[in-house]
């Protein structure tokens, strides 16, 4: 092992007593003021319970019933990220903020302009005004006009380096992130040469934010955008929310090519033309004259038609950018050359799911019976296919375990009958009863093409005192098992692989009614 000799540092004392927080720094600090002087910085809000108060965006169709844009965390520096996210606030009078777990803190940065600084890594981005989360503390300027300067400065390494000179903890606090040496006029003049016409208004080409205006044209996934817009999904900025200096949108001209039910078949079914076929009309309107084995190759896929990405790439790719959340499902009967149907989870009710089990389904099947009795190669094998995709969707729509929906935050006398999915509850929750129904083609994804990486597994926290009659599950120590009517004791456990029979459902509504 080489050894390496370095002069040894006498440190003063004095000068240490004079570093920001009394910090032991090795090293001199430059004699310029900290940027402390010119800013402060805020800690974010805690929910006391993420997966019941915070979703990304698209789990909803619009911002209303309650929730509003929540910025957090980014994971690389860009002028605008970290705009996924969106919280229950219910006007600060909702379940939040009465849960005893909650801390609203940062309440002094909302409706203000600054940065946004990741805790952990700190990446930085812009921020406007909103709700946000304890991991990414926000600066707030004392002077509107310092922010081009400040901003500059965070994207640079001096600051990196000099935050790592005063604390190389993992996370460090949001008071650190201003307790280092700010060259005002310095930074001014590299902000006056990389903005001279003042910082750059909103905006994102990243549909995963809340500032992406909706069309393919520009975007950073044409193809993912596409095949939302040909399902009904609408951006928030299309469904009439706006931002601070990010207004809402006029519709675009794309909406005459939206599927009317959110439910598009691959193959030609119902008197509708096969998905590929739509998915090109659309983008021919979006873009003009398009190469598609460029779109394709853009997205990293195998494929190179889009008929074979639909089948076979396409939902993969979705979970995978919409951050394991997808909400288009893409549901097949585990052939290549069987049934395969996209879905908008928005609209997908008891009503939705009925009309896809029996008539779209249904049409496939009485196909596949022709084509049996006629000896057609092939349709013997995709009737037996579709007939068990029927049976499972069937018994997701009556809802008995394991195809049931479960909801650990409402009390048994309220969890849903049958397929009857409440969206303000995540795509988590309620995509749970496809992905356990019978496999029909990969390991643990039930029904769908590919397998989210999604869990029900025990949430971090506890649930304060509740009854055991209406909640029985937080009195388990472990996991419950189906029906479980509570144990001695209450534990708060926030378990999500939670089952429960029609029969238990029943008996709880009629209890609740006495």
């Amino acid at each position: 092992m080489r050894v390496v000799e370095l002069p040894i540092e006498v440190l003063s004392q004095s000068q240490q007593v004079n570093n920001p927080d009394l910090r032991v720094i090795i090293g001199k600090l430059d004699d310029l003021p900290l940027l402390s002087k010119f800013s402060d910085s805020f800690k974010g809000l805690s929910s006391g319970d993420l997966s019941r108060f915070i979703h990304v965006f698209w789990e909803h169709s619009a911002f209303s019933a309650g929730w509003v844009p929540y910025q957090g965390g980014c994971d690389t520096t860009v002028t605008f990220s970290g705009r996924s996210q969106v919280l229950l606030w219910e006007d600060g009078r909702g379940a939040m903020v009465k849960s005893p777990s909650c801390y609203v803190k940062g309440t002094k940065a909302w409706r203000k302009y600054g940065v946004s600084i990741n805790q952990m890594h700190l990446e930085a981005t812009l921020y406007s005004g909103e709700m946000f989360d304890e991991n990414a503390a926000v600066i707030i300027p004392a002077n509107a006009k310092h922010l081009p300067a400040i901003w500059a400065f965070v994207q640079s390494m001096d600051y990196q380096e000099a935050i790592r000179d005063i604390d190389e903890a993992l996370k460090v606090t949001n008071k650190t992130l201003v307790k280092v040496p700010f060259d005002l006029p310095h930074w001014q003049k590299v902000a006056a040469e990389k903005y001279p016409n003042g910082l750059p208004k909103p905006h994102s080409d990243d549909p995963t934010q809340w500032l992406f205006n909706g069309h393919p044209k520009g975007s950073e996934q044409p193809l993912q955008v596409a095949v939302a817009r040909l399902l009904g999904y609408r951006w928030p900025r299309q469904t009439g929310s706006s931002f601070p200096d990010c207004p809402a949108l006029d519709p675009d001209g794309l909406e005459q090519y939206a599927d009317t039910d959110g439910i598009v078949c691959l193959p030609p079914l119902h008197r509708e033309q096969p998905a590929a076929a739509r998915l090109r009309a659309l983008l021919a309107a979006a873009l003009g004259p398009f190469d598609e084995r460029a779109l394709l190759a853009a997205t990293g896929a195998q494929k190179t038609t889009l008929e074979e990405w639909l089948r076979d790439e396409f939902f993969e790719q979705h979970c995978a950018l919409f951050h394991q959340r997808p909400f288009i499902w893409h549901l097949w009967d585990g052939r290549k050359d069987g049934f395969h149907v996209l879905v908008n989870y928005h609209r997908l009710d008891h009503a939705a799911l009925q009309t896809l089990t029996y008539s779209y389904l249904g049409d496939w099947i009485r196909q596949q019976e022709e084509d049996a009795k006629a000896d057609q190669p092939g349709a013997a094998e995709r009737l037996g296919a579709a007939r068990l995709l029927q049976t499972e969707l069937a018994n997701i729509l009556e809802g008995e375990p394991p195809c049931d929906l479960f909801i650990r935050w409402k009390p048994l006398q309220e969890q849903p009958l049958g397929w009857r999915p409440d969206l303000n509850d995540g795509v988590r929750l309620n995509i749970r009863p496809f992905l356990l129904a019978r496999d029909v083609g990969k390991k643990g994804a039930g029904l769908l093409r590919a397998k989210p990486n999604i869990k029900w597994d025990k949430d971090r926290g506890r649930e304060p005192q509740r009854d055991r009659t209406d909640y029985p599950w937080f009195w388990a120590e472990t996991e419950p098992p189906t029906d479980f009517p509570g144990g001695k004791d209450f534990t708060g456990h926030r378990w999500n692989n939670v089952h429960y029979t029609l029969a238990a459902k029943r008996a709880a509504r009629l209890h609740g009614a006495k």
